[in-house]
């Protein structure tokens, strides 16, 4: 008896926790109900105290379009009818959609790798964009477009919004390594949009695009900023600098230098480009940032012309370049690498093929794009501190910035920027595997490829085509002074350490030509 009471007893307990978890469950249930239920309730009060969506989009409208204008150009260009892209852009820009395996160009443009020739003579090019005006001074207005519309222009015919036409168009300055140019009319009552802050941009804020798309003058579309900081390549063949907004706002031919703006009207960027299978707005587009923007036509409208900043340095991503990092003792997962410096210029005898940039004046570098934009927007003669990352520790430089040149062929050059680098089959590091062929420099090769007299080391007489070494950037009149950090003098010298090394493991030459020293970084580690 005692133990049936005892087994009822457990059994009343068990059925006393079965309901209470039930009615535990069935509360937690209706308390997130009513959180829900006061949520929506909430929400469509605040809605409802909150204008129609389409009242900002008509207010931004009714605030810019004033200043927005279209451009018509007429060109003369001397030369073959080409464009500024290499194949693989040709055919993100321009598809093959007649199947002849070439990128479908506008009438009369020529790929630039074709060798068939062209007209000599030049031809006239006429074209469609837009602009925005940004500043007024009495009757004189400056606007702000593309220097793919403006740049180089003959003859500009401006359209303000009111349907006035402007014949006397007058280019200021252009700059092709952002692809902004400042165009100057004379006209009374016009209206100058607003500089906005595009470093307060984020993925997902609203904005419209304005501009002539096809040809219709003022044409608005509105979306939000799918990316920041887009690098496409479409400006390298001007060695440019790329930053771009991603957006999904509909741009189209024409839309070219129009404003991007923010729901407060402000401009953030500049309307530059798009990436389309078919020719037409497939979903991204790209501007120019406004502080870029503004920055470039402060300039411009100064000085005519863009002043920057300039080390004189080749450098690559350590993102890229992983072996080469880890082989100089570096665990970082950013920073930029040098690469090779030039002789004469600001970062000569400061900086060393081999350094590791970590920050520029305190702050974090993460990549190549990010310092060679951060050295551009710094004035020539401006003193700027460079952490770097030498001989296993970190050191601050100071580096007194020059004047950037003109060209830039040099860092363009080949060097451990070259993506097809570091690929061979044999591990064995001699110069035959390599595909070169050195000897010990004789004072006529000496003064033939510009090197210093009485230069020592391995002259590179010979490069294999296709080799590892050219993939390399590796050039007949190189001298290689170093093989992994120890000095060689002599062809023999530089062949005995080749022959010791492993390239699996990898092996560093140092080179020095007449532009200057770089360092190559050699391996053949399985990707």
């Amino acid at each position: 008896m005692k133990g049936w009471r005892k087994s009822l007893t457990v059994a009343a307990i068990a059925g006393s926790s079965i309901v209470a978890y039930t009615v535990g469950t069935s509360l937690v249930k209706d308390v997130q109900f009513a959180r829900a239920e006061e949520q929506v309730k909430a929400s469509r009060e605040q809605l409802a105290k909150v204008n129609d969506m389409a009242d900002v989009f008509r207010a931004v409208g009714k605030a810019v379009e004033p200043s927005v204008v279209s451009i018509d150009v007429k060109k003369t260009v001397k030369g073959t009818r080409t464009l500024p892209f290499d194949d693989d852009m040709l055919r993100r820009f321009f598809p093959d959609r007649d199947g002849d395996g070439q990128p479908d160009l506008p009438p009369g443009f020529q790929n630039p790798n074709d060798d068939n020739g062209g007209d000599e003579g030049g031809f006239e090019q006429v074209g469609t964009g837009s602009g925005v005006i940004m500043e007024v001074d009495g009757s004189t207005a400056y606007i702000v477009t593309n220097n793919h519309v403006a740049g180089g222009a003959d003859e500009m015919k401006i359209t303000l919004s009111d349907g006035r036409t402007i014949d006397n168009g007058k280019l200021v300055g252009a700059d092709p390594k952002t692809d902004i140019a400042v165009v100057k009319i004379t006209a009374d009552h016009v209206i100058p949009a607003k500089w906005g802050d595009s470093d307060q941009l984020q993925k997902g804020d609203w904005i419209m695009a304005f501009g002539s798309p096809f040809g219709y003058v003022g044409s608005m579309t509105h979306g939000i900023v799918s990316a920041l900081n887009r690098d496409v390549g479409i400006l390298r063949a001007s060695q440019g600098y790329e930053d771009f907004i991603q957006v999904d706002a509909p741009i189209n031919p024409g839309n070219s230098g129009g404003p991007l703006v923010n729901i407060h009207g402000e401009v953030v960027g500049i309307n530059t480009a798009i990436a389309s299978r078919t020719g037409g707005f497939q979903g991204i587009g790209f501007a120019i940032p406004s502080n870029e923007a503004k920055r470039i036509y402060t300039d411009l409208k100064a000085n005519g012309k863009v002043v920057r900043g300039w080390l004189g340095v080749e450098i690559a991503n350590v993102t890229d370049l992983k072996d080469d990092a880890k082989s100089l003792g570096y665990t970082g997962e950013q920073g930029v690498i040098v690469a090779g410096v030039m002789n004469d210029t600001p970062a000569g005898g400061k900086l060393k093929p081999d350094d590791i940039i970590t920050k520029l004046d305190g702050k974090e570098v993460k990549n190549v794009q990010q310092l060679r934009g951060a050295i551009a927007e710094t004035k020539p003669g401006q003193e700027v501190t460079m952490t770097v990352f030498r001989n296993g520790k970190t050191q601050d430089v100071k580096v007194k910035l020059g004047e950037q040149p003109e060209n830039l062929a040099f860092a363009a050059g080949g060097g451990r920027n070259n993506p097809n680098h570091a690929k061979k089959d044999s591990g064995e590091a001699s110069a035959e595997n390599m595909g070169i062929r050195i000897a010990t420099p004789t004072d006529q090769q000496i003064q033939r490829y510009g090197l210093e007299a009485g230069a020592q080391g391995a002259l590179v007489t010979q490069v294999v085509p296709g080799s590892l070494a050219m993939r390399q950037g590796l050039q007949v009149g190189d001298l290689i002074t170093s093989i992994d950090g120890k000095e060689v003098k002599s062809a023999d010298e530089a062949a005995d350490l080749l022959s010791k090394a492993d390239l699996k493991k990898g092996v560093r030459l140092h080179v020095t030509t007449k532009a200057g020293e770089r360092s190559v970084f050699v391996n053949n580690a399985k990707e």
